[in-house]
């Protein structure tokens, strides 16, 4: 799980928990098409991407960056995300990693310009 975090039209953040797979040094997410992410994105390409930490407040990252909604997903990856939530679309969605595919049908590509640790 991670947070990107991109910024409203009024300037204010907005905070969205999101599925992630890291591939050639981007952070690639999927969205619902019409989500408010991608409009904030358009407007302001500056994001944030946070990872959880160890629930004790250590093994904290903090990734500043841009993102781009994509026109299509690069060869590989939609392949590579469904395989690494394949038991949560299942158990945790109750629907198949295809139909999921179909609603979460736009790519976020994230390129890191900074990246923090604690």
């Amino acid at each position: 799980m991670g947070w990107l975090t991109t910024v409203r039209r009024d300037g204010g953040p907005q905070s969205s928990p999101v599925w992630f797979v890291v591939q050639d040094g981007w952070i690639y997410v999927r969205s619902e098409p019409g989500a408010a992410k991608l409009r904030n994105i358009a407007a302001h390409p500056a994001v944030t991407f946070h990872l959880d930490g160890d629930g004790v407040g250590g093994d904290i990252v903090t990734i500043e960056g841009s993102a781009e909604v994509m026109d299509a997903a690069p060869p590989g990856l939609l392949e590579t995300y469904l395989a690494k939530y394949r038991s949560l679309i299942q158990a945790r969605l109750e629907t198949d990693p295809v139909k999921l595919a179909d609603q979460y049908a736009v790519t976020i590509r994230i390129t890191p310009t900074r990246t923090r640790t604690w």
